[in-house]
């Protein structure tokens, strides 16, 4: 299989010209400049010669390659460069010059160990965007802590609202909290390059992983500012409407319900034959609905388990109520309306051939973004872009003597 092209982006791209500078691991920087290279941005992935960014090796493997950096790494170049070495300083500012956009998630102060502190950087470049992405800010009595996405989805109120009444706080399976603050830091980014527009300067984004987790739960602060409520753990139940659930079919297998709006809520209880709760004083408000959860379970829960999973959710579709199945990543593969949006693509890689994983994250009509390669080994273009730089073979061989590369 012939080598990806890693040097430029489609004109069409929305982000072409823009270089990003990803020096960040594990795993919300990283994935915020995957998003900004999804959509035609070049990103420059920086890591350490012998310390290569841990989601090479997280998770499962084919072939003693890591398959999750295959996602986090596509459409980067990678190279590799010792930050705290004089030589490998001096190449991160010849780098910097070059570039929009830096992120990295060092703990605060490494970078200005390194002399390589906003001073430093935005003298080599004043447009320079430096995106600095930590557990909890660059300062505040926690800065210095280590900091994970676990620790956000704990401290945030995440944990504490999730499970079963009388179960234990319950963490995600998955990097949730490094997502969302993801999500959050490339539209910094995009805010911060917008900004620059109009001052023609760059400026430091401070993105702490305990905070976009935060809003996203809604208005749990103003709650209890206003009210003293906390919310409790509730299952899979609501206390803003009902029913809401999860439910296990005659086949089974198990769908879920959700009757946000008030139609919706009396279409189901016509569909699961019990209209005459409709007409109950509660019944018109989905808080009161939420009051009266365990008889609008049992209603809708009886008649699903009484039916196939693919006639309920016919019958769910005929009558315009919401119902979607529970679905693991094998339905997922062949879900008729992911394959419709092209949601999991098949990406050609050099390394493990055709591989299908997640597209990029939003459609655009006229300059749509695009998966070119994917993840690519560690240190693969280290000689391209430092040569890009000025530096000659014979540079570049020296600081592959010193360890810098």
């Amino acid at each position: 299989m012939s080598q990806p092209d890693v040097t430029a982006a489609p004109s069409s791209a929305p982000l072409t010209g823009l270089r990003v500078l990803d020096l960040a691991t594990l795993f919300a920087g990283p994935l915020a400049a995957t998003m900004l290279g999804d959509f035609g941005a070049e990103v420059v992935k920086v890591e350490h010669p012998s310390r290569p960014d841990p989601s090479r090796g997280h998770g499962p493997s084919k072939d003693g390659i890591g398959l999750w950096w295959k996602i986090l790494g596509r459409n980067k170049r990678t190279i590799t460069l010792d930050l705290s070495k004089p030589a490998g300083r001096t190449t991160l500012l010849r780098l910097v010059s070059t570039a929009d956009v830096v992120i990295e998630n060092f703990r605060p102060g490494t970078l200005e160990k390194w002399d390589l502190g906003w001073d430093e950087l935005s003298a080599v470049n004043p447009r320079l965007v430096l995106t600095r992405v930590t557990g909890f800010g660059q300062f505040g009595p926690y800065a210095r802590r280590p900091g994970f996405g676990t620790l956000a989805e704990a401290m945030s109120g995440f944990a504490a609202m999730t499970g079963e009444p009388d179960a234990p706080p319950t963490l995600p399976p998955f990097g949730l909290a490094d997502s969302i603050a993801a999500l959050a830091t490339s539209y910094a980014v995009m805010t911060a390059l917008a900004a620059r527009e109009r001052t023609g300067e760059g400026q430091v984004v401070d993105m702490a992983i305990i905070e976009p987790i935060l809003t996203v739960l809604g208005p749990q602060p103003t709650w209890y500012d206003q009210l003293g409520h906390v919310q409790p753990r509730t299952g899979n139940r609501s206390q803003n409407n009902a029913p809401r659930n999860t439910y296990r079919t005659a086949d089974g297998t198990w769908v879920a319900v959700s009757t946000s709006a008030q139609s919706v809520a009396e279409r189901v209880m016509r569909l699961v034959g019990r209209p005459e709760l409709i007409d109950e004083p509660w019944f018109a408000s989905g808080a009161d609905r939420a009051r009266h959860a365990d008889v609008l379970d049992s209603a809708v829960g009886d008649w699903i388990a009484r039916h196939g999973r693919a006639d309920v959710l016919a019958a769910f579709e005929k009558a315009e109520a919401a119902v979607a199945p529970i679905q693991d990543v094998r339905d997922v593969m062949t879900d008729p309306q992911y394959q419709a949006l092209d949601t999991v693509t098949t990406v050609d890689d050099p390394e493990l051939g055709p591989l299908r994983m997640q597209n990029v994250l939003f459609r655009l009509s006229a300059t749509p973004g695009a998966i070119r390669w994917a993840g690519r080994p560690h240190g693969a273009d280290t000689e391209e872009v430092l040569t890009e730089l000025g530096l000659t073979p014979a540079d570049v061989k020296e600081l592959r003597e010193e360890g810098v590369v």
